[in-house]
């Protein structure tokens, strides 16, 4: 930004975008322990402004990205339980000797697809979520302003 980024508004922007980490140990941490220490020291820097504002717009923009992926596949789990309760019909059956037929089992299979590559996006997100946070931590910390990738700007 400009020469005027002192080391204390480096080290606070960085510990803003480390502080994310905090829902590993906190619910709701990569929101509450970020935004009070963002709330707190916005009004001494624009840097550290801009890196709060980065944060939480990134921990957001994760948050309803996974809840999109989330939802999406429940209907594809509810029918793939629903078929594999019709395909066991464990209420016929009063011995451990279930024979299931090969060509149903596959049917399933092929129905939790889309959850498997729900599953990977997750995931995906999860990396990015890691990745790009420790990226922004140390580009604060070298002054340097960093914009995360696929977020959406809430807090303007």
């Amino acid at each position: 930004m400009d020469d005027t980024i002192t080391k204390q508004h480096r080290n606070v922007a960085s510990i803003i975008h480390i502080t994310t980490f905090s829902k590993y140990f906190i619910p709701f941490g990569n929101f509450i322990v970020p935004l009070i220490l963002w709330v707190s020291n916005k009004d001494r820097s624009a840097f550290i402004d801009h890196n709060g504002k980065q944060a939480l717009n990134f921990q957001i923009s994760i948050l309803i990205y996974s809840l999109i992926l989330g939802i999406a596949s429940i209907p594809f789990l509810f029918f793939s339980a629903i078929d594999f309760i019709q395909l066991a019909n464990i209420l016929d059956h009063n011995v451990h000797d279930i024979d299931l037929p090969v060509a149903s089992l596959m049917d399933m299979g092929v129905q939790l697809i889309p959850v498997g590559v729900m599953g990977l996006l997750l995931f995906a997100l999860m990396v990015i979520d890691i990745l790009c946070t420790i990226i922004a931590a140390m580009r604060s910390s070298q002054g340097i302003t960093y914009n995360y990738p696929i977020t959406m700007k809430l807090i303007k």
